[in-house]
């Protein structure tokens, strides 16, 4: 009932199957094209997780990501591993101001904060999923230490060099464009001081000629609201040109020895995430359209789970293939001085 009550995040329930319409013409499936996705990544993105968060919560828990994965390592373990790592990389203090770019609902906020007993800001640009994290916060009790921001991660209402550390997990790839999103990282994070982050990216090994790549990429960026998927190559040309020091960089999913994707592969099964599983997947869909005949769940959920689905065999299929990767990540600093 949390799932269907929860669809459609601030949407009018009467109106979520309209926003699926619109947020599905945004896309190359139904004939949408890049430069609309850009022009529009607001909306875009913002009708994308309202559709989509309660979904997330469902089958994911509160942190909507991938991780690092060791051979007898939970999902739930490996995930909690993958933000103490990001932590340790920010050398991160008690005390210290970071920022979460794009938190969702907050999961690795709460996470990192107690870990390393740091005050976390979130930033997010859907009402929806700061109600829920705000909501969460409480709950465990860093509601005191840790708040939201409403904002657009393009401009931020924040004074310059406020923050001593920043980090973004799987989030910037919902940037029109990754330099001005990581200009104003840069920006807002005090001068000395790093930014890591976890980017979904395309691989060196895609290729863009390729019909069936482009088939992935496609439904990878219509089932997690992506204008468009950048190259790793990209991605730190445009930290470079926004100022940073690149510290460090690789993609972590080359090593990970229980592939990324795992919890996602139909041919997996588990009792930990059974929810993931195509069994966990096939009650779901039923469940989903069981409530929304009855009228339970509004009008158009079983459509958000339609293309969530498609996400999946995207990115298990971009996985096996080596074209994509969500945990590309780097360690950059912002100099001293300009001139450093």
């Amino acid at each position: 009932m949390d799932l269907a009550s929860g669809v459609g995040g601030k949407i009018n329930k009467a109106q979520v199957l309209d926003a699926v319409d619109k947020y599905e013409k945004y896309h190359v499936h139904y004939g949408g094209k890049q430069e609309d996705r850009n022009a529009n990544y607001t909306d875009m993105v913002n009708k994308y997780y309202d559709l989509a968060t309660s979904f997330y919560e469902f089958g994911w828990g509160e942190s909507f990501h991938f991780a690092h994965r060791w051979n007898g390592e939970s999902l739930r373990e490996s995930i909690k591993r993958h933000e103490h790592f990001l932590a340790l990389q920010l050398g991160l203090k008690p005390g210290q101001k970071v920022l979460d770019v794009g938190c969702g609902i907050g999961g690795p906020l709460r996470e990192i904060a107690r870990f390393s007993s740091t005050s976390v800001t979130g930033l997010n640009n859907n009402e929806y999923q700061i109600s829920r994290g705000k909501e969460l916060n409480r709950i465990v009790g860093v509601d005191k230490t840790c708040d939201f921001i409403k904002a657009d991660f393009m401009k931020m209402p924040i004074p310059d060099n406020s923050f001593d550390a920043v980090y973004a997990i799987e989030a910037t790839c919902h940037a029109p464009d990754a330099y001005g999103c990581y200009k104003e990282i840069y920006r807002v994070l005090k001068p000395g001081q790093c930014f890591a982050a976890y980017e979904w990216c395309m691989t060196d090994a895609y290729d863009p000629n390729n019909q069936e790549h482009q088939k992935i990429k496609a439904e990878v960026e219509i089932g997690d609201g992506l204008p468009d998927i950048r190259s790793t190559t990209k991605c730190l040309e445009a930290l470079k040109q926004a100022g940073f020091e690149i510290i460090w960089e690789k993609d972590l999913a080359k090593e990970s020895p229980v592939p990324w994707y795992q919890p996602l592969d139909t041919n997996h099964f588990s009792l930990s995430s059974f929810r993931l599983t195509a069994v966990g997947r096939f009650f779901t869909r039923n469940m989903v359209k069981a409530l929304e005949f009855a009228g339970l769940a509004p009008k158009g959920s079983l459509r958000v789970q339609d293309f969530l689905e498609k996400a999946a065999e995207g990115l298990v299929e971009g996985g096996k293939k080596e074209i994509f990767t969500p945990m590309y990540f780097f360690l950059a600093r912002k100099p001293l001085s300009e001139s450093n």
